[in-house]
């Protein structure tokens, strides 16, 4: 998914607690899908930044040949300016844009 393109805040705001229970009904499972897809966009992010970055990795021993690459610090600058991993699950919870699923609850569904 391309997280560049999620238009949301860059900063926190208060939420009202029921709009983030909108599509389960439990504020808690609602918090624990928040928790498990802000941990994926952040894994994802930092998977996306070390490739970039890598491509800028020197091969060389010697510490005095430290230099700073323009290229590098722009792409560093660009994913620091993004939101945080977390506004961007808020942002996808609030818009329906995460699949999620209850295994629980669909088991005691096929129960009764």
């Amino acid at each position: 998914m391309d997280y560049k393109n999620i238009k949301t805040d860059t900063t926190a705001e208060s939420l009202n607690v029921v709009e983030l229970e909108a599509g389960t009904n439990n504020i808690y499972e609602s918090l624990a899908i928040l928790a498990i897809r802000s941990n994926q966009i952040g894994h994802d992010l930092k998977e996306e930044l070390n490739e970039k970055v890598a491509e800028f990795q020197v091969n060389n021993d010697t510490l005095e040949e430290v230099f700073e690459n323009r290229e590098q610090i722009e792409i560093a600058r660009f994913y620091e300016r993004l939101p945080k991993p977390t506004l961007m699950a808020i942002h996808q919870l609030l818009h329906d844009d995460v699949y999620h699923r209850n295994p629980l609850k669909e088991e005691s569904k096929d129960n009764f």
